[in-house]
């Protein structure tokens, strides 16, 4: 079997949520790769949280001219080949974006190929797995929080993520004062876990936003309200302070989800700076890298988890691996899949339950995608 074709779809789009205060618009782009074989068994990979158009042309101008012609079931000659292309003195950013995608679409292949879905193909450890939703959006003000946590877990979720830091630094340009971030986030925080009671699980995750000094203050604030863990607490996922961070909060830190590099997360366990590794299907290498790192955190004894989004990819990785635990269920991330893709499982009672069709049991509709690809594309704005 041959891989003749790699073609590449960038898409932007909007979803909606209901709240007491009114509709909340959001967005979110996301970059489909098809890659098609002469035995007529073709795949599809996905990546997101980048400039979609970005990762279109890499795959479509550099990409696909180096894949045309290969095996699509032999992924790991064909990771190589996209390292060495992409990142030979290790750069990550768009690269790492652009392999993910292609990754998934071979593993899907290979999948559908074999008959089989990719969740046994990576070890088949289980087939359900447990999930957290993210429903905690900066557009929601406190009272709105509050009730969206509410419903939640009047549907069985149990588990719940709110962002805080706000794109903070990213913003200090505005009359916004980071104490002042933090002091909201408190507020907002209290809101939420006063909502749900004492036996639901909260998480937040600050998506790399805050200096060391905030990230502390509001850790240390917030502890009494136990806190599952904090994600990408600190800019850069630095890793000095994150170590320094960890050694003055009792909650437990996690990131890596926008990592392109398995050394990085060598170098997270290495120096003891998290106690959740979140390696992501989607940006992170595929399923081709991700079950390394899992392999790495597993050899630490350090839990191994799904951060930024996008379940439907991610639940194969953890139903596959004995370590594999937690799926973030990213309430923005999930109306955006439902837009393109048919078949998608949906949660019972906080677990999601893999699908046993081959590849990754569920494939875009072909018809939907032709009509979002004609939106206008984000060009950097409207990330949600």
């Amino acid at each position: 079997m041959k891989i003749t074709r790699v073609k590449a779809t960038p898409v932007h789009l909007s979803a909606q949520f209901e709240s007491s205060g009114g509709k909340k618009d959001t967005a979110l782009s996301l970059c489909l790769v098809d890659v098609e074989t002469d035995a007529g068994i073709n795949g599809t990979g996905m990546t997101a949280i980048t400039e979609e158009e970005v990762i279109a042309s890499i795959v479509d101008d550099v990409i696909a001219p180096n894949l045309v012609g290969m095996n699509p079931m032999r992924h790991e000659q064909a990771f190589e080949r996209l390292y060495w292309l992409l990142t030979p003195r290790g750069q990550s950013g768009y690269a790492s974006h652009a392999v993910s995608a292609v990754d998934l679409a071979l593993w899907d292949i290979r999948g559908r190929a074999l008959g089989e879905p990719c969740w046994r193909l990576l070890g088949g450890a289980r087939d359900t797995v447990p999930v957290y939703v993210t429903f905690g959006f900066n557009f929601f003000d406190r009272e709105e929080l509050a009730e969206a946590a509410e419903r939640w877990v009047s549907r069985g979720f149990t588990r719940l993520k709110m962002t805080v830091g706000h794109h903070a630094l990213q913003r200090r340009d505005e009359p916004r004062p980071l104490d002042a971030v933090v002091r909201e986030d408190v507020a907002r925080i209290r809101a939420v876990r006063e909502a749900v009671g004492a036996d639901v699980d909260i998480y937040i995750d600050a998506n790399c936003s805050l200096d060391y000094f905030h990230a502390l203050a509001l850790a240390q604030r917030v502890e009494e309200l136990r806190i599952s863990f904090f994600e990408e607490p600190v800019s850069h996922n630095d890793i000095g302070n994150l170590v320094k961070l960890r050694g003055k909060t009792s909650i437990p830190l996690a990131g890596g989800q926008n990592e392109g590099l398995a050394c990085r997360f060598r170098d997270f366990l290495v120096n003891g700076a998290l106690d959740v590794i979140q390696a992501n299907a989607c940006i992170s290498g595929g399923f081709t890298q991700c079950q390394k790192i899992a392999g790495m955190a597993q050899a630490f004894n350090t839990r191994f988890a799904n951060g930024g989004a996008w379940p439907h990819h991610n639940m194969h990785l953890h139903a596959g691996l004995a370590n594999g635990t937690l799926v973030e269920y990213h309430a923005a991330a999930v109306k955006i899949c439902e837009q393109v893709f048919d078949d998608l499982p949906v949660p019972e009672a906080g677990m999601l339950r893999l699908p046993e069709g081959p590849g990754l049991g569920f494939a875009p509709n072909p018809g939907n995608v032709a009509e979002l690809a004609k939106r206008p594309l984000s060009r950097g704005k409207g990330k949600a």
